[in-house]
């Protein structure tokens, strides 16, 4: 005998996918990682690769780039000798913390779930 098929109650999402569009902001490696350390204010690229030891020099330059490109960043020269480079949140930027720090969370959440799974075992 076949099931039923229920109706979903889910809200109907937009037309545009307004969720893959903040994804493909948020989904490429290191992005989250940069937004979080770049909510604190102000940071130079060398502070950067400080805060994230992992990520290569290759690697941040190009996440600033394309942070820098959907507005989420604001890269500033200031004029010191050797001149520097100062990358902040824009508003933009800013509004996704919400969504980080939710993400971030949830991931909290599952590492003590994995971890209590394992111990279980």
């Amino acid at each position: 005998m076949a099931l039923k098929i229920r109706r979903n109650r889910a809200p109907k999402p937009p037309q545009t996918c307004d969720i893959g569009t903040c994804m493909q902001i948020l989904g490429g490696a290191w992005t989250p990682n940069v937004v979080w350390l770049l909510s604190g204010g102000p940071r130079r690229f060398g502070e950067l690769r400080r805060d994230i030891p992992l990520i290569s020099a290759k690697m941040l330059s190009a996440r600033l780039r394309a942070l820098e490109e959907k507005g989420v960043v604001a890269r500033r020269v200031v004029p010191s000798s050797p001149p520097s480079v100062e990358y902040r949140l824009t508003a933009l930027g800013e509004e996704l913390m919400p969504a980080i720090q939710a993400i971030a969370g949830v991931g909290v959440k599952l590492k003590a779930q994995a971890l209590a799974a394992a111990q279980a075992a």
